[in-house]
């Protein structure tokens, strides 16, 4: 089984990777070939599209994701959060990643959320 926090690093890498072949190196090191991609914004099957979608976001955004806590884990769940931050170091936005792992370690789903829930009234 691959090492959690290398899951992670190779995660992380990739959403800061400008260029297509070295995205999708990263992404083959720690994401399922048929894995599942979701957030607010997008629905992605595999890791060509997710990819694809990254290098959007990426070129969209002209920022970078830095996963911004360790991972907290049980059983094959995964928890972590991350912020994009502008060129000039402002934080655009911040968020919750929820990952299951599939029996290499790999990334088989993942849910992504922007921002914090709501606190209770």
């Amino acid at each position: 089984m691959i090492e959690l926090n290398q899951i992670i690093a190779d995660y992380g890498a990739a959403w800061q990777e400008h260029s297509d072949g070295k995205r999708l190196e990263l992404l083959k090191r720690c994401f399922s070939e048929t894995g599942q991609y979701i957030d607010p914004t997008a629905q992605v099957s595999g890791r060509d599209q997710l990819c694809t979608h990254i290098g959007e976001v990426l070129q969209n955004s002209n920022g970078r994701v830095d996963i911004t806590s360790e991972p907290s884990s049980h059983h094959d769940v995964v928890h972590f959060t991350w912020h994009m931050v502008a060129p000039d170091g402002s934080v655009m936005v911040s968020g919750h990643d929820f990952i299951r792992r599939d029996d290499e370690g790999q990334i088989a789903h993942l849910a992504g959320f922007f921002g914090d829930p709501t606190p209770m009234k």
